[in-house]
């Protein structure tokens, strides 16, 4: 990890395991649904339970079989051969009915074209220029937070988020528009693909109920705000110096290709839904963390307070917040925003010494590796020094995969951190974040590992930079 980013020389390969791995089944499935109703009610319990039953587990989602990687050892096996565990499944195919085959969801040959075209728009020089947008945003985030009131954090959280992404893709005034239509369409877009994707059954979707016509509505919504900008950037001359135009003029590979309309429509959708919901969702669970952890909320602000001196956070930064960078890390490992990811084989093959067959759906969860009392000491507990100065945040057998891993990994892995970094480092150099007596959270696992609601008392550290807002 360089900065507060994870690389991919961070998440090395994990040791072999001193025992064969081990195929089990999930009992309890349901006809028609499987375990799907179980899934969505409890989900968190659901994956918990299913290492007592193998190292590779067959589960039900729908009528359809699945089958769950449970140790970090099978998990790298199936993301580092992205060719026979490619792309699909009921969660990507429920992310391709809102953006279509993107970075995020095509398949492996067709990510081979797409990555080079999209790669330079996340070159480190770019990186360092969308900091600065990133940092205007975070300090307008708490201009009208008051001492000793109370905000709903994952809200304002969110609210940045979709702000700092949207101004990085398309800067040009003519997205003003489509940040509303943004922020108004994707909640319900999302909640109704996170069903879509426990009950992957077509004709249960189409049916004319009020989730079914309202998650219509709001995605056609957003294919056309997103589809206007597109075609506004197609025909504007000259660069706004963000996402959007680093996609339209770059031309790589052999013969000089690039991207149609519909597909720069795609990646944009992609990065909506990656660097939105993940990243203010990480946020809120290292405020909800730190405020039930008071020994290292206090340490975090010993640094912020050294390193800043009551200024906002920069970029330059970023090196001397290290704690800053434990604790990201540590909510990352126990709340992932990415919980749950699917794959499909490509092909006959073999995975724990069991058979599977050309498109079998293959799982594989952040959250359930990085729990695993074999990994970690006291794995439910938040503790930021587990993770020292100069330690590799997966060297426990290569169980940390909050990106992801392999040529799959996350392409913006280092626009997240960044960002996150610099808006809990500015955050809580001004404010205090507790929560109000007798609140209780319930983690909220759909597409996304959110907080919910988060009611916070916001208490000033430095009421004179706080007036003076």
């Amino acid at each position: 990890m360089a900065d507060g980013t994870f690389t991919e020389e961070s998440c090395p390969y994990a040791a072999e395991s001193a025992k064969p791995a081990k195929f089990g089944q999930m009992p309890g499935a349901l006809p028609i649904v499987g375990h799907a109703i179980e899934m969505y009610r409890r989900p968190l319990d659901f994956l918990a339970s299913l290492p007592a039953h193998g190292d590779l587990v067959e589960l039900r989602l729908g009528p359809g079989r699945a089958y769950m990687v449970c140790t970090p050892e099978l998990t790298r096996q199936v993301l580092l051969d992205a060719r026979t565990f490619d792309k699909g499944g009921p969660v990507i195919n429920a992310g391709r009915q809102l953006i279509g085959d993107g970075l995020a969801t095509c398949d492996w040959l067709e990510h081979k074209r797409q990555r080079p075209l999209v790669q330079p728009a996340f070159r480190a020089d770019r990186i360092t220029s969308y900091a600065e947008v990133m940092e205007e945003e975070i300090q307008a985030t708490t201009v009208d937070w008051r001492d000793g009131a109370v905000h709903d954090i994952s809200a304002a959280l969110r609210s940045l988020t979709i702000r700092v992404t949207a101004r990085t893709l398309f800067s040009a005034p003519m997205g003003a528009s489509a940040v509303a239509e943004v922020e108004q369409g994707l909640p319900p877009v999302l909640s109704g693909l996170y069903w879509r994707m426990l009950v992957p059954l077509q004709a249960l979707h189409k049916l004319p109920t009020p989730g079914n016509r309202r998650f219509r509505k709001s995605l056609a919504r957003l294919h056309d705000a997103i589809g206007g900008i597109v075609a506004a950037y197609r025909n504007s001359e000259g660069s706004h110096n963000d996402i959007l135009s680093a996609i339209f003029e770059y031309r790589g590979g052999e013969h000089g290709d690039s991207f149609s309309d519909e597909e720069i429509r795609n990646q944009i959708f992609t990065f909506l839904i990656g660097a939105t919901e993940t990243t203010a969702s990480a946020l809120s669970w290292v405020f909800y963390l730190l405020s039930e952890n008071p020994k290292a909320e206090e340490q975090l602000h010993a640094e912020v307070d050294a390193v800043l001196e009551g200024r906002p956070a920069v970029h330059a930064d970023l090196p001397h917040l290290d704690y800053c960078r434990r604790v990201l890390t540590e909510a990352l490992r126990l709340y992932p925003p990415v919980w749950a990811v699917t794959r499909t084989t490509t092909s006959e093959t073999e995975l724990a010494g069991h058979a599977l067959a050309k498109n079998t759906t293959v799982m594989w969860s952040p959250y359930l590796l990085h729990r695993n009392a074999d990994l970690y000491s006291k794995p439910n507990e938040f503790d930021p020094d587990r993770w020292p100065v100069g330690h590799n945040p997966t060297d426990s057998r290569g169980a940390m995969f909050p990106f992801a891993a392999g040529r799959r990994k996350c392409i913006g892995d280092n626009f997240a951190m960044v960002e996150a970094t610099l808006a809990l480092a500015t955050i809580a150099s001004r404010w205090r974040l507790s929560r109000p007596d007798g609140t209780r959270l319930v983690p909220e696992p759909k597409m996304t590992l959110g907080t919910g609601p988060l009611p916070m008392v916001c208490t000033s550290r430095s009421p004179q930079l706080v007036s003076s807002n």
